[in-house]
């Protein structure tokens, strides 16, 4: 009987001492929840700059010193017209249609040159010389019809007078009168043969005065503009329309640029549509023209078609081969918050930031959504309202800041 009592009182002891465990147990987690509600916990080893860390604000906050503030640029947000715009990149050539491929009209051998590629010539101005065995036929020809003239003339004054004298009959006097009109018309169509060579009636002149043959025929340029392409050397044989030209001259006035746009664009894109253009040689010049030409077929491998437009370009800056872009609107301007370039920063995970200010002091990086990137403003789209203060110039020095921060902590 003792036995059994002594191990009944083991059993109570024991349910007792479990009991108070496990009360303890749910005193200290109650403890501990109690210390999450009420705040941070302390944890054992940590250093008391991490709490300090914790109240300082943002990590994306930035105070300047007053040294600091004098290189910050502070402007309001504000608003701007953004174009509606269509883009396509291309080349620069010369205006074919105000190109001419400069032949002569007959056949020779090159003699002399006047003008190298390059060179701005005048209408009318020499391009080169050949000796042509044309002209010199028809040069020989003005020569022996001006003799014929002359004969033919003595032959009916020698006839007249000898009418006169009654020593020759009436038919005798018409046939030098039919005789010296014929040598008349023919000296008449041999100086025309030799005008069409380009020689003056002065230069014709000198020919039947002199009976001296000049076989030179000069080739002039047709339009004034730059020599663009030269073949032609002395001795060359040219004959006409053989290609290739010996010389090309070109109007620099307008130009054409090429560029292939893009199969979604072509609806976009109208004849005798204005265009703005630049190239990578002149970046702050714009170059406007117009649409001329919009290709009819769709390239299967790039679906791509062409678009060709003519430039203004007065001063002859472009040349053929240039890189270029042009620009054209396809709708009405729209109204949209915006910022100078400068005031907006890409971060290195990609998104694009700005700097928001209320004093002038205290800058707060905040996230954007940008759009359209014009005349050196960017277009905000979200993250942003007029009239808000921002670091217009200088962002990029803030957020090199917020960086040397991070690494310094990390």
């Amino acid at each position: 009987m003792k036995s059994k009592k002594k191990t009944g009182r083991v059993s109570v002891v024991g349910r007792v001492g479990v009991a108070v465990g496990v009360g303890a147990v749910i005193l200290a987690a109650a403890a501990y929840f109690t210390g999450l509600v009420g705040g941070h916990p302390k944890l054992e080893g940590e250093p008391a700059s991490a709490k300090v860390e914790s109240k300082a604000g943002p990590s994306d906050t930035v105070d300047l010193t007053e040294k600091q503030v004098a290189s910050i640029k502070v402007e309001p947000v504000g608003e701007r017209l953004f174009a509606v715009e269509k883009g396509a990149v291309g080349n620069i050539d010369y205006n074919q249609d105000m190109a001419v491929q400069v032949f002569t009209n007959y056949q020779g051998r090159i003699n002399g040159l006047f003008a190298k590629v390059g060179d701005d010539v005048k209408k009318d101005q020499t391009l080169f010389t050949i000796d042509s065995p044309d002209l010199l036929q028809a040069e020989s020809t003005l020569i022996a019809a001006d003799g014929v003239l002359l004969m033919q003339t003595r032959v009916l004054n020698r006839q007249k007078a000898l009418f006169a004298a009654k020593a020759a009959a009436q038919k005798d006097v018409d046939q030098a009168v039919s005789d010296q009109q014929t040598a008349e018309g023919a000296l008449l169509a041999a100086r025309n043969a030799v005008s069409v060579f380009g020689k003056t009636e002065a230069e014709i002149d000198r020919v039947v005065a002199q009976r001296k043959v000049d076989s030179t025929l000069i080739v002039l340029s047709p339009i004034d503009g730059r020599v663009t392409a030269r073949v032609a050397a002395p001795g060359l044989f040219v004959q006409p329309g053989n290609q290739p030209a010996p010389f090309t001259v070109a109007d620099l006035s307008t130009k054409w640029m090429f560029a292939n746009v893009i199969e979604s664009d072509i609806p976009y894109f109208h004849l005798g549509q204005p265009v703005r253009v630049k190239v990578t040689a002149y970046p702050e010049r714009v170059f406007k023209g117009k649409i001329t030409t919009i290709g009819t077929t769709v390239d299967t491998s790039t679906h791509r078609t062409f678009v060709r437009s003519e430039i203004l370009d007065p001063e002859h800056r472009l040349l053929a081969g240039m890189y270029a872009n042009f620009v054209i609107e396809i709708g009405e301007p729209l109204r949209s918050t915006a910022v100078p370039s400068a005031a907006v920063v890409r971060e290195g995970d990609g998104t694009m930031t700005v700097f928001v200010t209320t004093d002038g002091i205290k800058f707060v990086k905040r996230i954007v959504e940008i759009g359209l990137r014009q005349d050196g403003f960017v277009q905000i789209l979200k993250g942003l309202k007029p009239g808000e203060r921002i670091a217009a110039d200088g962002a990029v020095f803030l957020s090199n800041i917020l960086a040397l921060r991070t690494s310094a902590t990390d």
